[in-house]
């Protein structure tokens, strides 16, 4: 078992706006409250493949955090792309490996899921593109001063 969610803790996502992993969403499709399904979805459904492409080595001067890092560290790396959280690997005289997979990827995921709710979005829900259901604690004034950037 990696993570678990009760009744207490309901998942709240919008559905179709793909923030949950698509396997998951498509078997939601057409539940109803109190409808209960186990499934198993294959890493294709889930975080994809572990793929060997996404481990890089950094040359440790281009990490200004170098001294503070350690095996099995999450770090947030940015580029001109934006940013990215990545796994510390290896820590070497010159140089830092990270892994960029997620940390799931490769693996198939079994599900036990009980609809609890179900309701309309509403207008910022639906602006935003993820719920603000009474489970979800977030804040968009953080956000407000990329909001004009676009």
């Amino acid at each position: 078992e990696v993570a678990r969610t009760d009744a207490s803790e309901p998942l709240d996502y919008l559905h179709g706006a793909q923030n949950i992993l698509p396997g998951l969403e498509q078997e939601l499709e057409g539940k109803r409250v109190g409808d209960k399904f186990t499934i198993t979805l294959p890493p294709d459904q889930a975080y994809g493949d572990y793929d060997d492409e996404n481990i890089e080595t950094i040359d440790r001067d281009d990490i200004p955090s170098a001294d503070e890092l350690e095996i099995g560290m999450v770090v947030e790396v940015e580029d001109d792309d934006g940013y990215y959280v990545a796994h510390v690997m290896e820590i070497n005289d010159d140089s830092i490996v990270l892994d960029f997979n997620p940390p799931l990827a490769g693996k198939t995921l079994t599900y036990s899921v009980e609809v609890v709710g179900i309701r309309e979005a509403d207008e910022d829900e639906l602006a935003h593109g993820h719920a603000h259901g009474m489970w979800s604690e977030h804040d968009h004034d953080d956000f407000d001063d990329y909001d004009d950037e676009e």
